[in-house]
């Protein structure tokens, strides 16, 4: 796509980070995620990654456990956004 094409979008949350948008023609609202936070996401799968690859489960394994608590944040925000407007989860 070349340009920045503008849309009218439905917002579910305030506009802060991790906002529900449903954008035009999607049956479902998704999460926008900004972009250092979606850094910050890859940064905490990497860090899992290279401790695997290094032997120290351990580490690995309280690392994963932040970022499941991370992921299900921001899945608590979208299907509390879904219930308060009335739609049902995609899953």
């Amino acid at each position: 796509m070349s340009g920045i094409e503008r849309v009218e979008a439905d917002l579910f949350t305030d506009g802060s980070n991790n906002a529900v948008v449903r954008l035009p023609g999607r049956q479902f609202p998704g999460v926008l995620i900004q972009g250092d936070s979606l850094w910050g996401l890859r940064r905490d799968v990497v860090e899992i990654r290279d401790a695997l690859r290094t032997g120290e489960t351990a580490e690995a394994l309280e690392a994963a456990e932040f970022l499941i608590e991370d992921l299900d944040g921001l899945l608590l925000r979208y299907t509390d956004a879904l219930e308060r407007h009335g739609l049902r989860r995609p899953f």
